[in-house]
């Protein structure tokens, strides 16, 4: 989101975890734990700006996790706040979300159960046939779009109530002129003449029903596997949307990067099942899914952009090059006349990575 990009984190690291540490023996004390029963173990983190421990508790196998987000501006108190009602609120419905067990939100720490350590990009990595996973992942995504919808309160959201075309167009299409031609690429010209592609592009995208619960970045780093069992992280950015969407996260994801094949099989499966629940939600999956997958292609490459150059996360630069592929190809697919000076840079693009596949680098 444009207003976590903003954000400066004023906490030091050691601070947080003296602050996190205090905050888990709390808790751990009002549970009959002593101190010398448990320690904390720092968790890997990917573009957030958040911080994740581990809490083994000696002599026993389940854990806990700590997250410590402080509310240094505004919109992190608000995250914060969504993070902590929109988990409450898919843990009653019966999402598989880490249940909240403690949280303070004047200082931004939450204690919660422990899914695991096992993304979906390492699990679909290793094995030589990923259907019968993204088959059970999907059978928990429709309920996070169905199930979950009722009673869901868009006053918890911490960004926008519903997935619109402020967020395809500002936090998307511009997103990807801005974080990716421009501070990624070091491409500083003036790419206005993208504008009208990227208000059609809004606008077909916005064509299909935003009335489902979606996630927004429903991609394999925020989805756990643990003794084959569904887990999801990283909610707080729920809101209405199509769930085509979601479904594009997933199947277009960089990180796993899926043969077509695969990506198709799994979109045919989603379209049926959601079928059986909507027909409508069916027939517009269909006819809008591609235009919703090309907004989230941008949103991704603006993201990487972002955190390779602004943030000096040099590791995501590897799965640009599988994203520029996906644009191209998908725009290729759609072969829409109103998309075509996105289409022409798209194909200048995939030439320029084939050429030159090097993720890190400025194209001449």
């Amino acid at each position: 989101p444009l207003e976590e990009r903003q954000q400066v984190v004023t906490i030091s690291p050691k601070k947080l975890e003296h602050q996190a540490a205090s905050f888990a023996r709390k808790y751990l004390e009002g549970q009959g734990h002593q101190q010398n029963e448990y320690h904390l173990e720092p968790m890997a983190t990917d573009g957030s700006t958040r911080l994740f421990w581990r809490i083994r508790l000696e002599n026993l196998e389940d854990s806990m996790v700590i997250m410590a987000n402080p509310p240094t501006s505004d919109f992190l108190r608000i995250e914060n706040q969504a993070y902590l009602l929109i988990g409450r609120h898919l843990q009653e419905k019966g999402i598989p979300v880490p249940k909240i067990l403690a949280q303070n939100l004047l200082r931004g720490l939450f204690i919660m159960t422990d899914l695991g350590n096992q993304h979906l990009q390492s699990v679909a990595k290793e094995t030589t046939d990923p259907i019968p996973i993204y088959e059970a992942v999907l059978d928990e995504l429709i309920r996070f779009h169905v199930e979950a919808r009722s009673g869901f309160d868009t006053q918890w959201c911490c960004q926008t109530p519903k997935y619109d075309t402020y967020v395809m167009r500002s936090l998307e299409s511009d997103y990807f002129t801005k974080a990716f031609l421009i501070g990624y690429l070091g491409l500083n010209r003036d790419w206005s003449f993208l504008d009208p592609d990227f208000d059609y592009l809004a606008q077909k995208a916005s064509l299909a029903k935003a009335d489902c619960l979606i996630h927004r970045d429903f991609q394999s780093r925020n989805i756990i596997i643990k003794q084959g069992k569904i887990g999801f992280v990283d909610w707080q950015g729920a809101r209405l949307g199509p769930p085509a969407y979601d479904l594009a996260s997933l199947l277009i994801d960089p990180y796993v990067d899926l043969d077509e094949s695969i990506r198709h099989a799994l979109f045919n499966q989603y379209a049926i099942a959601v079928g059986n629940v909507d027909s409508a939600l069916s027939e517009d999956l269909k006819r809008y899914y591609r235009y919703i997958a090309i907004q989230r292609n941008l949103q991704i490459l603006g993201a990487f952009g972002f955190l390779t150059k602004a943030r000096g996360k040099s590791k995501f630069s590897q799965y640009i090059p599988s994203a520029v592929i996906t644009l191209h190809e998908l725009l290729d697919v759609v072969s829409d006349p109103k998309l075509a000076n996105l289409q022409v840079l798209a194909v200048d693009l995939h030439e320029q990575f084939r050429k030159n596949p090097v993720s890190d680098k400025t194209v001449d």
